[in-house]
């Protein structure tokens, strides 16, 4: 895969680029992203995000590898591990906005906080791409239950 791939790829379309806070613009990009595609083309069914999931991880890894070699460790520019995160926290919520508001909020307390081991998930299999990918998977995990438990309270509440 040539370069420039990479840098598509783990940039997610140049959002890593972002001068302050790259991970959080790049998570912004791919909520109104998310909600465009399910508003134009269709709801987007679990198994078409669990599908895409898979080729995000295997893809990101590769190219976040390929780019903390130039970049060295973990770079501020690979964003792709964010959009594997909120694929993971969208998983199963429906993209009205209030739910694609709240995954994106706790998926972005979660990825900065790392809390339940969601840290030690960096250095799995020694750091690298897969270190990259795990952390916000981890973190997207505690985000998709978080989010599905705050829309069921508030659905619980008549909001």
């Amino acid at each position: 895969m040539p370069l420039r791939l990479h840098y598509l790829i783990g940039t997610f379309f140049g959002t890593g680029f972002a001068p302050f806070a790259p991970a959080t613009v790049a998570s912004f990009a791919f909520m109104v992203v998310w909600w465009l595609a399910w508003v134009f083309i269709a709801p987007i069914p679990l198994w078409v995000t669990a599908a895409l999931l898979v080729v995000v991880t295997v893809v990101g890894i590769k190219v976040a590898d390929r780019l903390e070699k130039i970049h060295g460790e973990d770079p501020s520019l690979v964003v792709v591990d964010e959009i594997a995160g909120m694929l993971v926290t969208y998983l199963g919520v429906t993209a009205v906005p209030a739910g694609l508001v709240i995954g994106f909020f706790w998926f972005r307390f979660f990825d900065i906080a790392k809390p339940l081991g969601v840290r030690k998930l960096e250095k799995l299999g020694g750091g690298g791409g897969l270190g990259i990918m795990a952390d916000d998977i981890g973190a997207g995990v505690l985000s998709c239950l978080a989010t599905h438990a705050t829309l069921w309270g508030m659905a619980r509440l008549g909001w």
